[in-house]
């Protein structure tokens, strides 16, 4: 068997024999899952202690820690790689080449990724009474996008943030038929991780579009939807989330059928009445 080569590979090989596992062995996989940032850092003989990784097709400790540094601790920072970019400048036409293939590779990734996970979050989010999106930072634009494409055909869906303090309030209102998506991207923003911690007391159910299947926001996710950042810049690339909560948006007015229609014909119109389209 050979051994996975990212963390999106490890966690399901995990899930997939979880069950077959000894308790200790569980115990193990359990913190490789819910604490990856800490892995890194381990010993070997922590590490050995804590799972058996001989039984995940590794040859080692040192290359089990490798996939975790790769993936949790991408070489440099944003004021590091413009650096780069400003020492060692690409002609225009070149920088456009490198950009549009890393951006086709992320769109194409989209699918494969979530090919299966897509029809379980459109059925998460139509059978709730209620929608809540959540983005923060670099991540605000996708879920304010998701949140006006969705109500152009839902009347019920909302877009939580902290201005005045006033997301603690919305939270409270949450109720268990509910649904929120969270929108996060490494290095995950502190609103982010604390509202992914705040919402399970609330029992609703969450969907979380992310990076990876071990991001914060994703590891008690009722469903995960995952997209790629790597581009070509110095700051990660937002077209695949963006493209991603487009497809989410039509997948969901897809599912809402006549009823969906209709909403989306009495909002165009309501549009053009009052003069927003010239």
């Amino acid at each position: 068997m050979s051994a996975p080569h990212s963390l999106d590979e490890l966690t399901r090989l995990i899930q997939s024999r979880y069950k077959d596992l000894s308790p200790q062995f569980q115990a193990g996989a359990r913190y490789l899952i819910d604490h990856p940032t800490q892995v890194s850092t381990l010993s070997a003989r922590k590490l050995a202690a804590l799972a058996g990784v001989q039984h995940l097709g590794y040859s080692g400790w040192d290359s089990l820690k490798t996939i975790f540094t790769q993936e949790l601790h991408p070489p440099g920072a944003y004021a590091a790689r413009a650096q780069s970019l400003v020492r060692h400048p690409e002609s225009t036409q070149a920088a456009w080449q490198a950009a549009a293939r890393q951006q086709t590779a992320n769109l194409l990734a989209l699918e494969h990724a979530n090919q299966a996970a897509l029809a379980q979050a459109v059925a998460l989010l139509s059978d709730a009474r209620r929608i809540v999106i959540a983005g923060f930072r670099s991540c605000y634009p996708a879920a304010f996008s998701l949140r006006y494409l969705c109500s152009l055909f839902r009347p019920d869906v909302l877009l939580l943030d902290d201005t005045g303090g006033a997301m603690s309030l919305d939270l409270h209102h949450l109720r268990p038929d509910d649904a929120a998506i969270l929108i996060s991207y490494a290095p995950y923003s502190r609103e982010a991780i604390e509202l992914a911690d705040a919402l399970p007391p609330q029992g609703c159910r969450v969907l979380a579009l992310c990076d990876s299947q071990l991001a914060p926001i994703a590891l008690h996710a009722d469903c995960v939807l995952t997209f790629t950042t790597q581009g070509h810049s110095f700051f990660p690339t937002t077209v695949a989330i963006q493209a991603l909560v487009e497809m989410l948006a039509q997948q969901l007015l897809v599912h809402g059928g006549k009823a969906a229609i209709a909403e989306l014909s009495r909002a165009e119109a309501r549009l053009h009445a009052t003069g927003a389209y010239r």
